[in-house]
This record gives structure tokens, C-alpha cells and sequence, in this order.
């Protein structure tokens, strides 16, 4: 089952967190989430799953940047969110799909116990012009039935920024696995 927005605000400061929270951006089976003002674009083309592929912050000014098609750019949400005995799951809102931007390529469904910014994969169909602060996405919570561990390590667990790919480190440290320094 997916929580309703007042079961979400009954579970903060307890089994969710939202840090900003502001009232005004519950809905009535979700929050709204906010872009943050930095985001990131990969350096090379194309990119190789074996290797860490690097990228570099860019600032969206206040009068907004206009993104290309075709290309992939990280963000990350104002708000920190973490969890305990829910499912967080992250949609894209409707007044942003509509203009076709996707903020997230595949990686809507997180997990139970997860701690961070949520990472946001961002892709447009045509040039849009984007703004920080808007409220681009949301997250809602599924119960989860049964015996459960809470996510508590992993490769992105306790991010403080934007991550890019980590898959690189997956790859048994064959002689193709890449720099992995930082």
C-alpha cells in the first residue's frame, strides 16, 4: 500500500525524514521534492560501464539553464530523506513530464532504510529551460510486508552530493576495471 500524505507527515521526525520540510508541499499521497542548485554532466563520450566515468558540477543560474536534448545530467533534491520500514519510490510530477522532462531514467524505486539526497537522473525531448527550487519530483512510500534489513551500506548510502556512477566498482578489479582513486 502507498501512504497517504497524512500518514506520511504522522511518520516524520519517526520512520521518515524530510529535512527541509514545508507543509505546503505534501500532497495527498506524496511530497514534492526540490532541485537543487548545482547539477552535474559527464566528461567523456561515451561512457563505459567498467571504468569510472568523471563529471563536473555546473551552477543553474537564476535565470534558469536551458538543457539540450539527448544529453544526461545528474541533480539531486534540496531535501535530505531518509527511511525505516517504507519503500520510498520517486516519480517525476505531472507538470514536468508534460513539458517532457524525465527526472529519473530508471532509478525511481529505492530502497527500505536508504539516507540521502535523492540522485536525479534527468533527460529532456526537446530544449527546456529549468529553474533551482522548482518542485520537480516526488516521493511516496510503499509498506513492505515481511522480514526486512534496512539498507545500511552500499555505494550511495549517506551521499552528501550528486553521484555519478558508481557501477565501475561492481567489476571483479580486472585490469579493464579503470582508475578507481578519487
Amino acid at each position: 500500500m502507498i501512504l497517504s500524505g497524512r500518514e506520511i507527515e504522522r511518520n516524520l521526525g519517526d520512520k521518515i525524514v524530510i529535512d527541509p520540510y514545508r507543509s505546503e508541499q505534501l500532497n495527498p499521497n506524496s511530497y514534492n521534492l526540490r532541485l537543487h542548485e548545482e547539477l552535474r554532466v559527464y566528461d567523456t563520450d561515451p561512457l563505459d560501464m567498467k571504468r569510472e566515468n568523471t563529471s563536473h558540477t555546473i551552477q543553474i543560474p537564476d535565470d534558469g539553464l536551458l538543457l539540450e536534448p539527448h544529453r544526461l545530467y545528474l541533480g539531486r533534491t534540496i531535501e535530505y530523506t531518509a527511511t525505516d520500514g517504507f519503500v520510498p519510490m520517486l516519480e517525476g510530477r505531472s507538470s514536468i513530464g508534460r513539458l517532457g522532462l524525465f527526472i529519473h531514467v530508471t532509478a525511481g524505486f529505492g530502497d527500505v532504510g536508504f539516507k540521502g539526497f535523492r540522485t536525479l537522473e534527468i533527460f529532456c525531448v526537446q530544449p527546456i529551460r529549468i529553474y533551482a527550487g522548482v518542485e520537480i519530483c516526488q516521493i511516496f512510500y510503499h509498506t513492505i510486508q515481511g522480514d526486512y534489513e534496512n539498507y545500511a551500506g552500499g555505494k550511495y548510502q549517506d551521499n552528501t552530493g550528486i553521484q555519478h556512477s558508481l557501477l565501475y566498482t561492481e567489476f571483479d578489479g580486472d585490469a579493464d576495471a579503470g582508475d578507481t582513486t578519487r
